[in-house]
């Protein structure tokens, strides 16, 4: 009898309509990785900051028709992701799960789901490259939570480093770069979500692996000498890491320089890339004189990069349990929030 392997595929979600962008930004708030407060203080607080934001991200979301296409790209993940593990390993019966974290399909609904196929063997993965304990570490937890079934489990916790991501980063950085006509005057930025300083300060692997990405990536990109990372998405009073995608791009423009921007830590096309990267990033290019202003594509499909979990789920049923990133990156102990120091690595 064939070996049944369920994969777990994990993402943040996103509202479907207008009507429900509301309590996905609630379910986000919600969150103690997201709001490190006491649970009757962050409830009542989470939907202050639902109710007061509702209506800017309505008009987010109606620039890409109403909802998120988040859910859409994934599913279309999962389905490529599912040959190529059916190609890879026809000694498997496969099927790839998605479980998101603040809309649904939720890890609950996804539990049952996986129950029902019942797998002999399970594997985790994030569509997170970099480890966070505010997203991967938040959905494993989650998952940890709602899954009661069969089967032995394994966790790939980042790829950082993978070879097919960089390679699949490398190929749409340069695509994007030689369809504009190859222009000299260009800063390569790798921009990443953004976190609180705190956070990374407690040990938060995620500032790090973002950083070896960007190396890894510019590694396949001789042509590009000039190059940063920088982070979105700044929210609330803290002080976040930097620098920020909207200064570099000040920057250029006041250098007399282009930007190619390459969403390093997204996967998918959702509204911080074709909103934020796209709109406001754009708009912002324009009224600092930063041109040409570009944009490499999120991987979606791209095949190097599905080859890269491909490998990932590959390499994960060949080692006993635990979490473990894939690829060449390992954090160095300090950083004491890394999956591997938490959650059980295998050796």
């Amino acid at each position: 009898m064939m070996t049944r392997l369920a994969v777990v595929l994990f993402n943040l979600g996103g509202p479907d309509d207008q009507a429900t962008v509301r309590p996905f930004l609630q379910n986000l708030f919600s969150d103690p990785a997201i709001l490190d407060l006491p649970a009757i203080a962050r409830g009542p607080l989470a939907w202050w900051i639902a109710k007061r934001r509702e209506k800017a991200a309505q008009a987010n979301y109606a620039l890409m028709g109403g909802g998120s296409p988040l859910l859409p790209e994934t599913r279309k993940q999962a389905a490529a992701l599912e040959a190529s593990l059916a190609a890879a390993r026809p000694d498997l019966t496969v099927k790839v799960f998605i479980a998101m974290r603040y809309w649904k399909p939720f890890a609950g609904q996804t539990a049952k789901e996986v129950a029902a196929f019942a797998p002999d063997q399970i594997v985790l993965l994030p569509l997170y490259p970099q480890f966070s304990t505010t997203t991967s570490a938040s959905s494993l937890k989650d998952w940890e939570a709602a899954y009661a079934g069969p089967g032995t489990s394994r966790t790939v916790c980042c790829f950082p480093t993978a070879p097919g991501l960089t390679e699949a980063h490398a190929a749409a950085i340069r695509a994007t770069w030689e369809q504009a006509g190859s222009p000299a005057s260009v800063r390569l930025l790798f921009s990443a979500h953004g976190l609180p300083e705190k956070v990374i300060a407690a040990g938060d692997p995620y500032q790090a692996q973002v950083q070896a990405t960007a190396q890894a990536v510019v590694f396949r990109l001789p042509e590009f000498t000039d190059w940063n990372v920088c982070y979105q998405s700044r929210v609330g009073p803290l002080k976040w890491i930097g620098p920020s995608t909207d200064d570099e791009i000040r920057r250029a423009g006041a250098e007399g320089k282009g930007v190619l921007i390459c969403p390093i830590a997204f996967v998918s096309e959702h509204v911080e890339t074709l909103v934020e990267l796209d709109h406001e990033y754009g708009e912002l290019a324009r009224e600092v004189g930063c041109a040409p202003y570009l944009r490499a594509p999120a991987l979606g499909t791209a095949p190097r990069f599905i080859g890269a979990l491909t490998t990932a789920v590959t390499n994960a049923l060949a080692r006993p349990g635990g979490a473990r990133p894939d690829g060449p990156w390992r954090c160095p102990q300090d950083y004491a929030k890394c999956a591997c120091q938490t959650m059980g690595a295998a050796a």
